[in-house]
């Protein structure tokens, strides 16, 4: 029987990765460990939030998973190298998509907007990761704080988000960029509220695909095309409260909804 495959994130915004990977593999067994005793972890120091991550994952290996989903960009780019160091089964980062959003615009002279946490985007990582991958400078950056906070309330009203969206653009030309990168696993909870803000040329992207088929990958999985609503998911977190996994379980209702 196989073990489960943990997804870990400071919150629910991790569920928009592992709804990714139970649309591809339903039959696998997965567990999610939200750390919400220290949500959110974008406004944190990098030192306190690497303390956090660390205890979390060690948490995780206790329930003998087979691999672990750091499915937080913040996370990631904090402290995932040393992660790997330490523990010996797979460990699968991501970063926020700039690299296939830069080659989709290569030629057609528009921009690259990238959202994400304040914390990301003052990693070392990501500005490596821009300054690699973005030979012609045309990747611009705006932190979204509130968004995290909102979804960890489960607050999905489309007006207050809608008009959120049109405050933190409004100094934007927005015809001049075609693709938007949702450099946080919260955000894609919002894209079709997003998607009502935007042109309609302007595309929206994630970095969910990738690091799904990066587990593909690494553990060998097959897509499956089995019953989706007999999915096994273990809840967990930091603060064992029965009303997080309550919380953790309606999120991912609501975006099984919302992609139908």
């Amino acid at each position: 029987m196989n073990k489960k495959i943990a997804f870990f994130d400071s919150g629910i915004g991790g569920l928009t990765v592992l709804h990714q990977a139970l649309q591809q593999f339903p039959e696998e067994k997965f567990l999610y460990y939200a750390d919400t005793l220290h949500v959110p972890y974008g406004t944190k120091s990098a030192d306190e939030v690497r303390g956090h991550i660390f205890d979390c994952v060690e948490a995780i290996v206790q329930e003998d998973v087979q691999a672990i989903v750091i499915a937080c960009n913040t996370a990631t780019s904090l402290a995932v190298k040393d992660l790997r160091a330490k523990y010996d089964i797979p460990i699968i980062g991501m970063e926020p998509a700039v690299k296939p959003a830069v080659e989709m615009n290569r030629n057609s002279g528009k921009r690259v907007l990238v959202f994400a946490t304040a914390l990301t985007l003052s990693q070392t990582k990501y500005n490596e990761l821009v300054s690699r991958v973005d030979d012609h400078h045309s990747v611009d950056s705006i932190a979204l704080p509130e968004l995290v906070e909102w979804c960890e309330q489960l607050d999905f009203d489309p007006g207050k988000i809608a008009d959120y969206f049109r405050f933190k653009l409004a100094d934007l030309d927005l015809h001049g960029y075609g693709t938007v990168v949702l450099g946080c696993t919260h955000y894609p909870f919002y894209t079709s509220i997003l998607r009502t803000v935007l042109p309609d040329h302007i595309q929206i992207i994630d970095g969910s695909t990738g690091t799904v088929n990066h587990l593909k990958q690494r553990l060998g999985l097959v897509a499956q095309h089995g019953d989706r609503t007999g999915k096994q998911v273990t809840f967990l977190s930091s603060s064992g409260r029965p009303e997080e996994q309550e919380k953790m379980y309606s999120a991912l209702q609501y975006l099984e909804m919302n992609s139908k």
